[in-house]
């Protein structure tokens, strides 16, 4: 006789929200880390901290962005106030995006992690491909 794929256990009691006080944050803490440790992020808040740019410098300056990824990334840095756009009055309009004091706060950070990408990508590539090849990948 074979294995049936029916449900046995359906009726399970829901569980109530945990309420541990010191996880209460770590959402919010997981978006804003996922928002300024994503690879573009970095790479915008790294090319606007010498001053304000508009988006084809930028976009110029971030080798491999596509033009919709630009977009995306900025609006999501202005949505977290790290990011301004500001948009001058002249014909075609001129846009400006510059670093907030916020966005500002993480320059530090985001060039020493920079620095440390670039300090150590030989040994990382290198851990990757013994990795593989344990792994028959």
């Amino acid at each position: 006789m074979g294995t049936s794929l029916e449900p046995t256990h359906s009726r399970l009691p829901a569980l109530p929200p945990r309420r541990d006080p010191d996880h209460a944050d770590c959402r919010n803490v997981a978006s804003i880390l996922a928002r300024v440790g994503d690879k573009w992020s970095v790479f915008v808040i790294m090319m606007l901290s010498d001053g304000p740019k508009r988006f084809n410098e930028l976009k110029r300056m971030i080798n491999g962005i596509s033009q919709r990824m630009l977009t995306l990334t900025l609006r999501g840095l202005e949505r977290d106030g790290l990011v301004t756009r500001t948009i001058f009055p002249t014909i075609p309009p001129r846009v400006d995006y510059e670093l907030t004091d916020l966005g500002r706060g993480l320059q530090q950070p985001v060039k020493a992690l920079g620095e440390w990408a670039i300090t150590h990508q030989e040994k990382i590539a290198a851990a990757r491909t013994r990795f593989d090849e344990r792994n028959g990948g």
